[in-house]
């Protein structure tokens, strides 16, 4: 499902990747753990093709992301969900709207949009949220609201950048007991935190970075003790 190898990112003379080399199968869910300034969210942008690599390969599948032409970035996008911890929900639309245009990029068939947005609205518990705006939810909604957007069309990969970040831990705790459901239907998860709690509890892989460096890839891994 994903591949990096040998992959260093330089901005300037900063390198905020180092030979980094890991692979996540399909089914998966692995958590990227590290300190503010480890490299989690450079991964995060490498693999939605924000940016490319200095070195290495990426793939996706078989795409190799570097390759890719840039006519081509949004079909690879098309396959791939996104969490993003400022929610980035559009504030003009409902959440049923916003659910909705997901399929609506994808080219779902008009008539069926409806039924998938209250279905994943059931399963995210926002049904009876759906005509309301980002403004007039509360942060574990939005943060929900933001999920059922990102799975709604069924991705093969979700992207999980910091979601419990603004959360209380009650919430938090919410957010992930979603999270394990989507995963248990098949999605491979991706998710990068530092909340040592949540990676803890969990008991998932755990992929450490540290300036940049991969320190640790482990099974039922645990939080590192030090960043």
């Amino acid at each position: 499902m994903i591949t990096f190898d040998k992959v260093t990112k330089n901005y300037g003379n900063i390198t905020a990747l180092s030979e980094i080399t890991f692979s996540i199968s399909q089914g998966e869910f692995a958590f990227l753990t590290g300190p503010s300034g480890s490299g989690k969210t450079t991964i995060i942008k490498l693999l939605l093709r924000e940016i490319t690599p200095t070195s290495g390969t990426i793939k996706i599948g078989d795409v190799d992301i570097k390759k890719l032409k840039p006519d081509k970035i949004p079909i690879l996008r098309r396959r791939l969900g996104v969490v993003f911890q400022d929610f980035k929900l559009l504030p003009d639309r409902t959440v049923f709207e916003n659910v909705a245009l997901t399929l609506e990029i994808l080219g779902e068939e008009k008539k069926s949009i409806p039924k998938k947005v209250k279905d994943i609205l059931a399963i995210t518990e926002l049904l009876d949220r759906a005509n309301l705006f980002p403004a007039q939810l509360a942060g574990g909604e939005l943060q929900r609201a933001v999920i059922a957007r990102a799975v709604v069309g069924k991705p093969d990969l979700l992207l999980a950048d910091e979601p419990t970040g603004n959360l209380d831990p009650t919430t938090s705790s919410q957010i992930m007991k979603l999270l394990k459901t989507i995963h248990q239907k098949g999605t491979t998860i991706l998710m990068a935190t530092h909340n040592a709690g949540i990676v803890n509890e969990m008991t998932q892989r755990v992929i450490s970075l540290k300036k940049g460096k991969l320190i640790k890839d482990e099974q039922s891994g645990k939080y590192p003790h030090k960043d």
